[in-house]
């Protein structure tokens, strides 16, 4: 029996983090055995935000390529896509304007959600609609399932939305296009070093999978602790210390006792944070070591790329293929 499609993917902003392991990385390794995996990387949704700087789009797509392969994602059992050389994708998206309105995406709350993070009072036609950029993406590789987070679940239902709307219009006796199923993330966003709700790149709060043992350890010696400790005869509370909450994910075997210590004044928050420094290092020490021959080995990771997107560009043309039949585009 052929195994299930899944699709997933990362916007190439920069190298990635433990926000990102945590919410998606350690899942991929995890799924690569029982589907047939695409990882996208997507750089056009990029440019939704860093249109001024495209440049910097490039560099980032290989470097998180290479944090993907670091973390054990094996390059025979998963394909990696470059959004924006495959032409199935654009395509795509101009047929789905057509079956989404405006008002439809103005209200979608992660659209909402994300124009005033950015501070887009005037948001650009490529960020409005990059929802239906995004159900092209899904859909052109015909994935069954897209793991995603509780905040991707709008820009799910419009890509379920335009798959009905398209299959009943165009094709009600034989479906062209499949309506893909969430797999929604079941792990916990990653709280940033500063106490902050988010890890993320711009916040200037988080650990990235290819910094080195020493950059590891200072800022973990910087992360915020629980503010009434004064001192190590003071009694901690593990429940709002940000470094109790990485020992919960990353040091799962000691954290249990790391949490009675600190509540009995047994143990100070600078050894607890070398504990966690630890931990952590052993996690990435391995993905260190697989980035590092990955750096040295460039073309490799550029002819990874160029294999998976050429796979796509396969399906991708065939799918467009398909859709230009039930509409009667075909020349």
């Amino acid at each position: 029996m052929a195994q299930k499609r899944i699709l997933t993917g990362d916007r190439p902003t920069g190298k990635l983090h433990l926000g990102h392991y945590v919410g998606s990385l350690q899942n991929r390794v995890k799924l690569q055995d029982q589907y047939d995996t695409f990882i996208l990387i997507a750089d056009i949704q990029a440019l939704t935000t860093h249109f001024e700087h495209p440049e910097l789009i490039k560099q980032s797509i290989y470097e998180v390529a290479i944090d993907n392969l670091a973390v054990g994602l094996d390059p025979n059992k998963v394909k990696w896509v470059w959004q924006s050389h495959v032409p199935a994708i654009a395509e795509l998206t101009i047929f789905y304007s057509m079956l989404v309105s405006v008002n439809s995406l103005r209200h979608n709350p992660t659209i909402k959600t994300e124009a005033a993070n950015y501070g887009y009072d005037d948001m650009t036609y490529g960020f409005l609609g990059y929802p239906v950029s995004q159900s092209a993406d899904i859909t052109f590789l015909n994935a069954d399932l897209v793991p995603v987070g509780e905040d991707q679940l709008p820009h799910m239902e419009v890509t379920r939305k335009i798959v009905r709307r398209f299959n009943e219009m165009y094709a009600p006796d034989n479906p062209v296009l499949v309506e893909p199923k969430t797999m929604l993330s079941t792990c916990s966003r990653l709280m940033g070093l500063d106490g902050n709700a988010k890890m993320g790149k711009s916040l200037g709060n988080a650990i990235y999978l290819s910094d080195s043992a020493e950059t590891v350890a200072s800022k973990v010696k910087s992360a915020i602790t629980d503010p009434s400790r004064i001192s190590l005869k003071d009694p901690g509370h593990p429940d709002i210390c940000v470094v109790n909450k990485y020992h919960q994910i990353f040091n799962t075997a000691e954290h249990a006792n790391v949490c009675e210590m600190c509540k009995n004044a047994q143990i100070g928050c600078v050894a607890c944070k070398k504990n966690l420094a630890a931990a952590l290092n052993n996690l990435l020490d391995p993905i260190r070591e697989r980035r590092a021959y990955y750096e040295n080995h460039r073309n490799e990771v550029k002819e990874i790329i160029e294999s998976g997107t050429a796979l796509a560009n396969q399906i991708g043309n065939e799918t467009v293929r398909k859709v230009k039949d039930a509409m009667h585009l075909s020349l």
